[in-house]
């Protein structure tokens, strides 16, 4: 299998290291052939591990560096100021720091990672943006956690990688209607569906105009789709449509040199 080459989003500075991860360059198996890197998977954990040691070398930390959480669905942000043992992760969906060379990571399969940085202040983050925690404020709460350490909103770059995109993600009327009750506006966001009674909703649209509100103003979508590409990402929904018992979790860092 080929290296670990993660996907790359252009806005970033030279300070800042970064890479969205999808199957390439892993040691896991049938199921989980790649770079599973969630030990929430039913995966070998050694395998996990091995996986994560390539994510960490890639982005040149140690793996003891390569941070995550145990994500929950919910807004809630932790500030790092010390890295956490990987068994004792703290729950959360974000984190943000203004330590270098630690490795904020976060796991999807479907849902959104959105990597943030304000270079200048030297202040990162890192959130993990399924429809629940994006409803729920967990971007915004993710900016705002970056500004108590120092970072400008206005100065906060966010960079939104592999995530299911609107035509593969199909809802029923009830999720549609529960969006335009916090918000009218929200409708935009949702296509109809081939399926009676069902619409598509666009995710990363929605995490666009979450970010833009929240006075992000330089916001970039890599636009790659984690359901429509069995070969490059794992998929929740890819992976329930298959009747597949389980599913790996791809991996997005960001890290802050000194």
């Amino acid at each position: 299998m080929n290296a670990a080459r993660p996907l790359t989003a252009p806005l970033f500075g030279k300070r800042i290291a970064h890479g969205f991860f999808g199957r390439a360059g892993g040691v896991s198996e049938g199921l989980y052939r790649g770079l599973n890197c969630g030990f929430g998977s039913g995966d070998e954990a050694e395998k996990v591990s091995a996986n994560r040691a390539r994510v960490a070398q890639v982005m040149d930390v140690t793996p003891d560096r390569l941070l995550t959480v145990f994500q929950t669905h919910s807004a809630d942000v932790l500030t790092v100021t010390a890295p956490h043992e990987l068994d004792n992760a703290p729950a959360a969906d974000a984190m943000v720091t203004a330590l270098p060379d630690i490795g904020l990571g976060i796991l999807s399969a479907d849902c959104a990672p959105v990597l943030f940085t304000d270079e200048a202040a030297g202040i990162i983050g890192a959130a993990h943006a399924g429809w629940k925690g994006a409803i729920g404020g967990v971007l915004e709460n993710t900016v705002a956690a970056m500004v108590a350490l120092g970072a400008s909103a206005k100065a906060i770059r966010a960079a939104i990688g592999p995530t299911i995109s609107q035509a593969n993600y199909e809802v029923g009327a009830e999720f549609r209607e529960r969006f335009i009750a916090d918000d009218p506006a929200t409708k935009t966001f949702f296509a109809a569906s081939p399926k009676d009674g069902h619409f598509q909703f666009d995710l990363p649209g929605y995490c666009v105009s979450r970010l833009k509100a929240a006075g992000v103003a330089e916001i970039c979508d890599i636009a790659q789709c984690t359901y429509a590409d069995e070969s490059k990402f794992y998929s929740y929904r890819r992976a329930s449509h298959k009747r597949e018992p389980d599913y790996g979790r791809n991996i997005s860092v960001v890290v802050l040199r000194p």
